[in-house]
């Protein structure tokens, strides 16, 4: 990664040499990266970019995490923290996920940085200077409960697109359409942050003038979108965009966490994200080398190559480009785009929100290596349509593709060369003169050169699935050819014509090592070290004659050359594994920790049983009958008896008739809220309760209290003398209605818990905080799939 701490000095553009910028858009940080993700926008990228290094152009490749905006804002006064602490966070991660998927930035930066400000800041000025920017008045939702006005994304409603009528479109887009939008748009909107409804409010804003810019505009992508062959899927989101005729658009927004409008008027404003997160690009490419410029203003020598999923398609071919436009400035422009559609999870979507899918750091957690994972996403690159993944297909592809036809084709031809004298080579490559007279490796040399120009094509045009499925056909190329010569009779039959086939072999071997390493560098690496070869090596490049070489494959390597040890590449996947991942990634990651719960419950049971029958005999169990069934009811009231959920309060207000008791409507993942009663008036405010989450006890019979019967029981932990209470937070990303586990019980809880027994009563007197401040039943923390639940400053305290 471009990261490590023995940084090359930064590469900048050289006259009369291709040089290329790539990029892929910068991930946002408020999640773990999932595989479709991955696919979408960085690992695509890094293909591209290795390629380029393979072939000797002078490319380098630039990335970094989205850090600014309303996510961040919100994600932070969830976790009552500061949006660095979010990014921080978030960029770690990403930063481990792709380092683990051999992702090779240049730089992987970060967009809340002084180079982001100076850069967004100066482009600004430029606008302004040039007359492309508009003063406005426009009407934003604001929302009287937060006192604030809502940015895009801390607002949903329904789409109004005739024919869409997405219930939960964002201020700024829907997904379902794809359709841009405005908040006021929205049709029923509602505040993300407490549900309800904002009114419409007059504020000042900054706009870039879009239609002035379009003659412009147009004329690039007219140009580019042909020079540079943008894939179908962009050339149709632009031209969408281009049919509706475009407006002036906001940039910038009310908030704090963003780069400051350097404007007297607008100095309590910050840029809109998608004015400035398309800039991260050139500012992270400023931390990496203080000659920026000779990269992103040298358009004649520099082409500029983008990766996206197809939602950011507008932003990079329709903002961006008019914002660069509109400095007046020679900006290297984006030459070609490279456009993913969707890879869905089994039977529907990845979704980081109901963490559903294999996220970057599950794929980790399999040990199934890092290059299967590249290959078998990278097989399923969906690049015109929709792509699925599914655990029965990376299993085929990795056991028919990888492990039977690649993995032993080179496995064949080392350990043959590696066998001893007499029986191979003693690991030493044989001579092998006039190997192009001979008639099946002729053919085979044609068929090769033939493939070479096909993958060549394909990367040229970033078409990298066809590329890889076409190196992966060399492989096949490879097998038919040691079959069909049967080299291990011409080992004792025709000497110099094994020769030849295993010289010819071990360059396809090398060969296969070059052109699969933007796919899969480690496997290459491990090749390399296999035929005992540098791989610093590798290269394919027109001035070092190799393309021609790979068209006489038994010229790669040179006779005399010892090779090393050769290993399987790779290990078969077995239909239990594929079972075991199927059912460990089923469902949302809180069903995953339900049912891990369990399975740890069930284990300490049998162990529990295991401890309790040592050294009795069938006497001394037969006489504890009685008393071992009184214990174990005894047993049985546990904190498994109780269904406590993550509920969000979607509706609160003051009891009609009791000053001291709040009525709310809470969620707790059914068809219909449940009405609550909860004396908390005296301890907590009213707008604290709005839109929180909750720990709520589901199963406890409703009660009437004051006229309004209360069906469930918000958890709240209390001091030792009652004058403080604070309500028990599940972690911000808790899915609603998850029921809350306990590490080592499990079970299903009562369907109703009886008075009689005093279950609760029984229960409640182990539930307390920890001095951490984590709520737990005995020294067991309440946990959700995103974590413990806590409270803001009771240690010790008690909880009910």
């Amino acid at each position: 990664m471009g990261d490590s701490s023995a940084k090359k000095p930064p590469k900048l553009p050289i006259p009369g040499r291709r040089n290329i910028l790539i990029t892929s858009a910068l991930p946002y940080v408020n999640n773990v990266p999932h595989l479709g993700n991955i696919i979408g926008c960085v690992l695509s990228a890094d293909v591209f970019a290795r390629y380029c290094r393979l072939r000797g152009y002078n490319a380098i490749y630039i990335c970094g995490t989205d850090e600014y905006g309303t996510a961040t804002e919100t994600k932070a006064m969830e976790e009552n923290c500061s949006p660095k602490e979010i990014c921080d966070k978030y960029h770690s991660i990403h930063k481990e996920v792709y380092k683990w998927f051999d992702i090779g930035f240049d730089e992987f930066g970060r967009t809340s940085t002084r180079q982001q400000t100076e850069v967004c800041q100066a482009i600004f000025h430029r606008l302004m200077e040039n007359n492309w920017l508009s003063e406005n008045t426009m009407q934003q939702l604001y929302c009287e409960t937060c006192q604030r006005f809502l940015a895009d994304r801390l607002v949903e409603g329904t789409c109004p697109t005739v024919g869409c009528n997405y219930e939960s479109a964002r201020g700024d887009q829907c997904e379902k359409c794809g359709k841009l939008l405005n908040p006021t748009e929205l049709s029923d909107p509602k505040c993300k942050v407490c549900r309800n409804t904002p009114r419409i409010r007059d504020t000042d804003h900054l706009f870039l003038e879009l239609p002035l810019l379009s003659g412009k505009l147009e004329k690039y992508i007219i140009e580019m979108s042909m020079a540079g062959g943008w894939s179908q899927n962009a050339i149709q989101a632009t031209n969408a965009w281009l049919k509706e005729g475009l407006k002036p658009r906001c940039i910038t927004r009310d908030l704090k966490w963003g780069v400051p409008v350097p404007h007297d008027k607008y100095k309590d404003k910050v840029f809109y994200v998608w004015f400035d997160a398309p800039i991260g690009y050139v500012s992270i490419t400023a931390c990496y080398t203080p000659d920026w410029e000779k990269w992103w203003k040298n358009p004649d020598n520099v082409e500029l190559y983008q990766f996206m999923g197809k939602d950011n398609v507008p932003f990079h071919t329709v903002m961006f480009p008019s914002t660069l436009l509109g400095t007046g400035e020679s900006w290297t422009m984006m030459k070609t785009i490279s456009v993913t559609e969707y890879l869905n999870y089994e039977a529907g979507k990845f979704s980081k929100s109901k963490g559903i899918g294999v996220f970057g750091n599950d794929a980790k957690d399999t040990k199934i290596p890092s290059e299967v994972w590249r290959y078998y996403l990278l097989t399923n690159r969906p690049e015109v349509s929709d792509t699925l993944f599914t655990w029965a297909d990376l299993q085929a592809k990795l056991n028919s593709e990888l492990l039977s036809n690649l993995g032993n084709f080179i496995n064949r031809v080392l350990s043959f060369i590696a066998k001893p004298a007499g029986a191979g080579y003693d690991s030493i490559i044989p001579d092998a003169p006039h190997a192009e007279s001979h008639q099946l490796t002729k053919l085979l040399a044609e068929n090769v050169g033939k493939l070479i120009d096909q993958y060549l094509d394909a990367m040229e045009k970033v078409k990298l699935k066809q590329g890889l499925k076409t190196a992966m056909s060399i492989s096949s190329e490879g097998n038919a050819y040691l079959q069909e010569s049967q080299f291990w009779r011409l080992f004792k039959e025709d000497p110099s014509s094994c020769a030849i086939v295993m010289k010819t072999s071990v360059g396809l071997v090398y060969l296969l090592a070059c052109l699969l390493e933007p796919f899969m560098p480690s496997f290459s690496n491990e090749v390399m070290r296999q035929i005992n070869v540098s791989p610093e090596n590798l290269s394919f490049c027109d001035e070092n004659g190799e393309i021609s070489k790979a068209k006489r494959p038994w010229d790669f390597l040179p006779a005399g050359h010892k090779i090393g040890k050769p290993e399987p590449l790779f290990k078969e996947l077995k239909d239990e594994e594929v079972e075991f991942f199927r059912h460990k990634f089923a469902g949302s990651q809180a069903d995953r920790l339900l049912k891990a719960e369990t399975d740890a419950r069930k284990i300490a049971e049998q162990l529990k049983t295991a401890k309790l029958s040592e050294g009795k005999t069938k006497k001394q169990s037969a006489k504890a009958v009685g008393s071992t069934k009184a214990k174990a009811s005894e047993a049985e009231i546990s904190i498994s008896r109780l269904d406590i959920r993550v509920g969000l309060i979607k509706e609160v207000q003051k009891h009609p008739d009791a000053d001291s008791l709040y009525v709310e409507e809470i969620d707790v993942g059914e068809d219909s809220t449940r009405t609550v009663v909860s004396g908390l008036v005296k301890y907590i405010p009213l707008e604290e309760m709005q839109n929180r989450k909750v720990c709520v006890l589901c199963n406890l019979k409703p009660v009437g209290m004051r006229g309004i019967k209360s069906h469930a029981m918000v958890l709240a932990a209390s001091n030792d003398d009652h004058t403080k209470v604070e309500l028990v937070d599940p972690p911000a990303s808790a899915v609603v209605g998850e029921r809350v586990a306990f590490a080592g019980y499990s079970g299903e809880p009562d369907t109703v818990l009886n008075a009689k027994s005093k279950v609760w009563d029984k229960v409640q007197v182990d539930l307390h905080t920890d001095g951490e401040l984590v709520a737990c039943y005995k020294d067991v923390p309440f946990t959700t799939s995103a974590g413990v639940c806590k409270v803001s400053s009771i240690a010790s305290g008690a909880i009910r």
